[in-house]
């Protein structure tokens, strides 16, 4: 089998891990569950080639427990089934489950009781965010571990261990240009080790220099230090582009994280900016973001730009309110203070509750709020928009009324 480099090199212990200090690392959990010879099920998740599988196959090497390997999308019921019989033979073993959120609900419906059972110890693999993509009845059953992108760093420490591995004989570069693959592959070491292979395979003695490398990758380099232009930090400066109405500075850092092909980050941006930032000035943004993005979905890049930049624009420029937000963070401050009933008027066997449907307007004053909160008010209206303005309206009518005004 013509298998690739980066297979080749995939760490076969914890200590040859790269990266993910917070997770492998001297105090890092993992580390202390294979120190420990007990295993949890867990799902990683991260963008890719930062070492999901990588650390899933350390583990199962060195938990002394039989695994197996099985991918939500290629492997059908059948392979499942006979992976569970297995694992009765064996007293229990190892799933390595790639692409986890692909897993379908007959699937799903199969591995569970075992799961439950701890016959299997899962550990899923997954790109996406598992709180969003992945069936709450599993991930109720597993520890959730994020993975960190790579610095630029410690994707040269890939580099350098392939290059002094066997498989790379008689291999000339120099750090310059360890450096720019690093940087070409932003946080993907998988892509690292795949770009230096094909470079070293390309020329007749082995050498590979600049002119080698750009002409098999000519994507622009997009500095990935962490000090620097940080995937986080990019988000950050998107969000916060938006929210101070710079359009263009919105439009500037949309353009880079399209570049690094990140659309479900920029996805999850813009519901939250729609909803944060932008909130009751102008509520109809919720949907047209939800609208957008399946729109993307559905056409791919690089025709997604398109919708994107139209949707930008006018998030940019959108009336901005974060009073939603802001009342519900003070109604939960107020949750640590003390304990607070529910009022008689509106308990599920009160006898006194008055149903506003039959009162004029559809409004009767009762008590809501919990004896020790009456008169506390966490709504705050910001008239950046008639939308929110009329709503504020409402918001002062029902206070005479409470009144008596």
């Amino acid at each position: 089998m013509n298998e690739p480099l980066a297979i080749k090199l995939r760490p076969k212990t914890i200590d040859e891990v790269i990266g993910q200090k917070h997770l492998v690392g001297e105090k890092g959990p993992i580390r202390n569950f294979v120190n420990n010879k007990k295993i949890f099920s867990m799902i990683l998740y991260g963008n890719p080639g930062i070492g999901k599988t990588s650390i899933a196959s350390a583990i199962s090497n060195e938990i002394d427990m039989k695994y197996r390997f099985f991918n939500a999308v290629t492997n059908d019921k059948k392979d499942l089934t006979v992976i569970i019989e297995e694992a009765k033979l064996y007293g229990g073993l190892i799933l390595i489950l790639d692409e986890i959120h692909r897993l379908n609900k007959d699937k799903q419906d199969i591995l569970l009781p075992h799961l439950e059972s701890g016959l299997i110890t899962l550990i899923g693999l997954t790109t996406s965010n598992p709180y969003h993509k992945i069936n709450p009845a599993i991930r109720s059953r597993c520890q959730i571990f994020e993975l960190k992108d790579l610095t630029t760093d410690e994707i040269i420490e890939g580099l350098n261990k392939a290059i002094k591995s066997p498989y790379l004989k008689g291999i000339k570069i120099n750090k310059e240009n360890i450096k720019l693959i690093a940087k070409l592959s932003s946080t993907d070491l998988r892509s690292a080790y795949n770009l230096l292979e094909i470079c070293y395979y390309s020329s007749v003695d082995h050498k590979i220099d600049k002119d080698t490398i750009i002409n098999i990758n000519s994507k622009p380099v997009f500095n990935s230090d962490k000090d620097e232009t940080n995937h986080y930090d990019l988000l950050s400066a998107f969000q916060k582009s938006i929210r101070g109405s710079d359009v263009n500075a919105s439009l500037h850092y949309l353009a880079r994280l399209i570049k690094q092909e990140d659309l479900d980050s920029i996805y999850r941006r813009m519901t939250v900016i729609a909803y944060e930032d932008i909130g009751l000035a102008a509520p109809n943004m919720g949907v047209k973001v939800e609208a957008a993005i399946s729109a993307c979905e559905r056409v791919g890049l690089p025709e997604a730009r398109i919708i994107l930049a139209k949707t930008i624009i006018e998030m940019a420029l959108s009336p901005k309110s974060n009073s939603a937000i802001a009342a519900y963070e003070k109604a939960e401050n107020d949750l640590n203070d003390s304990i607070y009933k529910v009022p008689e008027t509106i308990r599920i066997d009160s006898k006194t509750y008055k149903y506003p449907h039959n009162y004029p307007g559809s409004y009767v004053k009762q008590q809501y709020m919990p004896d020790n909160l009456i008169g506390r008010k966490y709504y705050e209206a910001k008239h950046t928009s008639t939308y929110e303005k009329s709503l504020d309206d409402v918001y002062q009518k029902i206070e005479k009324i409470n009144k008596n005004e």
